[in-house]
């Protein structure tokens, strides 16, 4: 059975110049769809943008974008569905990383990994309702699914996260906007947390890859293949889910 082509889809991704956002963007750009990302840096867009093209890309949009901010998150939902047409996926990956107990922390992981989602999507949603293919799909965390010491912050955005996702896709279903999410467990890439943590905290480093089922950390290719299928037609009757891509890391020791 041949999967719907997602050839001329029109992606927008949040977060989209580094890591997880950037290989989620390139497997669109692989499958022929028209992308638009959003990063705070300029520079790290525009070669990202270059990269994107080479892929295979349709049409490339980048617009620098701090979307902790809800006027330039606007601004950049409505200047990329001009550039490419109109919308028919959003992914929200940025993340505050707030990984303290402090104020600061607390605040960026509402400001960025919840409150970011919810503008970018509701930005987004006229386009969506002219779409043939509407899909949304949230990055999240299993630190949102399996409690840790480490990041109460983070964890708690993430859950909100992702009820945010299954209340926002219980209000769509009527119009067959689907709505997902994807929780990676600790996935390895240049530059990332676990790349820095290899260096600065080895022995962390080595606990946690040690006690993942599947033996070491994922890349970010698995989450983006895991995002093009639940973004795809293929995926049509899927909704309101919370996809864990962590082999097997969360699940019950």
């Amino acid at each position: 059975m041949s999967s719907p082509s997602l050839a001329h889809a029109r992606v927008l991704v949040a977060g989209g110049s580094r890591g997880i956002g950037l290989a989620i963007a390139h497997a669109f750009a692989e499958a022929g769809a028209h992308v638009g990302i959003c990063a705070r840096n300029l520079q790290v867009l525009q070669q990202a943008g270059l990269a994107l093209k080479a892929a295979g890309a349709g049409d490339v949009h980048t617009h620098a974008c701090d979307l902790g901010d809800p006027v330039q998150i606007q601004h950049w939902v409505d200047t990329a569905a001009e550039a490419l047409g109109g919308i028919d996926i959003v992914i929200n990956n940025a993340s505050g990383y707030g990984n303290g107990n402090d104020d600061a922390s607390w605040q960026a992981g509402f400001d960025i990994d919840l409150m970011a989602a919810v503008r970018t999507n509701r930005a987004a949603l006229p386009h969506l309702r002219n779409s043939t293919m509407p899909a949304i799909l949230n990055i999240s965390s299993i630190n949102a699914l399996v409690p840790t010491p480490r990041a109460a912050a983070y964890s708690a955005a993430k859950a909100a996260l992702n009820y945010y996702t299954t209340s926002l896709a219980t209000e769509l279903a009527r119009e067959r906007i689907r709505v997902n999410a994807i929780a990676p467990g600790s996935i390895e890439f240049p530059g990332g947390l676990w790349d820095r943590r290899r260096s600065e905290e080895p022995a962390l480093y080595e606990q946690i890859r040690t006690k993942i089922p599947f033996g070491g950390f994922g890349d970010v290719e698995d989450v983006a293949r895991a995002a093009v299928f639940l973004c795809s037609p293929a995926a049509r009757w899927i909704t309101g889910q919370v996809l864990a891509v962590d082999g097997g890391q969360s699940l019950p020791a």
